[in-house]
């Protein structure tokens, strides 16, 4: 067990009493997301337009920062986009526990891109520049153009390398697209990377001079593709025409079996034929066209989860199944009892068979957890499927604060032949304690962690009940305090003296 750059507290069996009388007033806060749903990913923050990339065996989505819950009004106004200017980033090895990495400061004064008032619908990419792994995050400056940050890291923190718009209404092909937003961003086998974006229909709201009587719904030719440079910061192509039929906005791209598939949110017009606002797909076998229509593969989020809305996705492959990321209103209809535009993200499996993307499904449920989490490794406290008023801190590496009868729960955490010990690295201005329990946060207690009062970072051991198996493991908080990782273990790895 490792406990370097922190002191070291022994906190001892013989204290399970007085542990126990800090929770006789401390009732678990109620969560909207049941213990056996897998959806929304993460309720500490609204998440929307996730941007999905794979990257190390691990899973990153980035996404339109609308909010963070806990500190929200419980009858806040109704969203406001021109406000958002931050990207939210989670990261997963499962599909089920997700760790919260905190929030970019991506445009805005404040922001890496102080040239942007917005950043929107975000997307990902890495690859390897002179020898050295790199990330790019794209995001839309409002529907005015898309800009570029980078990193040496997946969650930052990131830079703007150019101070301003990769692609705007001034780059060839692109003055008349009505929306200049939504990019999508994929890097094939070769090394090559393509950029797909764009949206809206001419006529329809921006009072065209030609269309504001007949606007372009069937065909308004506003989506484009372009090969990016070797620096992922550059366009070494000018932008072509995606001509798609019936499209709104939300590009999307994926490779399966040599052929590519352009993925996009339909019209909400009655005339279309593909109903409002799904996910249509398109396939080519050249990463820049012409693309054929295919099928639809996803239906609106309000068939499945009552409030109709916007409809932004990312495919991805992993671990040999195909997924869909997607956004939803319904986290914010349960907590404000109506929606209001504040969106949190999804993920479910969309079926492949015989060379065939199905329709997919969107479910609370969601996905089945792909690995289970050792209970032997060092885990970060921001790692969690579930949880009911905890938030996050820092960019990268963060850490957990609780408030009293806050809690946070990890799925499936394997402890193979058994554990007894726990050791958790902690501070609590004030003292607190944190209860251990397994199945559900008043499920059996194994046991108590005593979080002495510091302004630092404690390692704090405890013993508990043993427990072996594979089970789903909770926190709970007597009083503040702000976890940094926890690590099962056994009594005899530690010095008791």
């Amino acid at each position: 067990m490792k406990s370097v750059f922190f002191s070291t507290i022994l906190a001892i069996a013989g204290a399970l009493v007085s542990a126990n009388d800090a929770f006789k007033n401390v009732v678990p806060k109620e969560t909207k997301k049941p213990i056996p749903d897998h959806n929304p990913i993460n309720v500490i923050k609204y998440t929307a337009d996730p941007g999905v990339m794979v990257y190390d065996d691990t899973v990153y989505v980035y996404g339109t920062n609308d909010g963070i819950t806990e500190i929200m009004d419980e009858n806040p106004e109704s969203n406001d986009y021109a406000l958002i200017h931050t990207i939210n980033v989670m990261s997963s090895k499962d599909l089920v526990n997700w760790v919260d990495h905190g929030t970019i400061p991506s445009a805005g004064k404040d922001g890496a891109a102080k040239w942007a008032q917005n950043s929107w619908a975000p997307t990902a990419a890495h690859k390897k520049i002179n020898g050295k792994e790199k990330f790019f995050l794209y995001f839309a400056n409002s529907g005015n153009g898309i800009g570029v940050l980078t990193s040496d890291s997946p969650t930052g923190p990131f830079e703007d390398p150019i101070g301003d718009y990769l692609i705007s209404h001034d780059t060839p092909n692109c003055a008349d697209i009505t929306w200049l937003f939504d990019p999508a961003v994929f890097v094939d086998d070769d090394g090559s990377a393509y950029i797909y974006f764009g949206g809206g229909v001419p006529g329809e709201y921006d009072n065209h001079p030609l269309y504001k009587d007949a606007p372009l719904f069937e065909r308004p030719r506003t989506l484009r593709v372009a090969k990016l440079g070797d620096d992922m910061i550059s366009l070494a192509t000018e932008p072509v025409l995606l001509d798609a039929p019936w499209p709104y906005e939300d590009s999307g791209i994926h490779k399966a079996d040599g052929i590519y598939y352009y993925t996009y949110c339909t019209s909400w017009n009655a005339k279309s034929p593909f109903g409002a606002a799904r996910i249509g797909m398109m396939a080519s076998k050249n990463p820049l066209g012409p693309f054929e229509f295919v099928d639809t593969i996803f239906n609106n989020p309000g068939d499945f989860f009552v409030v109709t809305g916007n409809n932004h996705h990312t495919v991805i492959p992993f671990h040999d199944k195909w997924y869909i990321f997607y956004h939803s209103e319904w986290l914010n209809l349960q907590n404000f009892g109506e929606a209001k535009g504040y969106r949190t993200t999804h993920v479910n499996e969309l079926p492949y068979v015989d060379g065939k993307f199905l329709n997919a499904t969107g479910t609370l449920e969601g996905v089945p957890q792909l690995f289970n989490v050792d209970a032997f490794e060092t885990q970060t406290a921001a790692l969690m499927a579930w949880e009911a008023g905890c938030s996050t801190n820092g960019l990268g590496h963060t850490t957990v604060t609780y408030q009293k009868g806050e809690w946070s729960g990890v799925s499936g955490v394997d402890f193979a032949e058994g554990a007894d010990a726990i050791e958790i690295v902690a501070q609590s201005k004030n003292g607190a304690v944190i209860q251990v329990s397994i199945d559900s946060v008043e499920g059996e207690v194994l046991g108590y962690v005593e979080i002495p009062a510091s302004d630092k970072m404690e390692t704090v051991f405890a013993e508990i009940a043993p427990v072996k198996g594979v089970k789903n493991v909770f926190f709970l908080a007597s009083d503040e305090v702000t976890v940094d990782t926890w690590e099962f273990g056994h009594t005899d790895d530690y010095y008791l003296g």
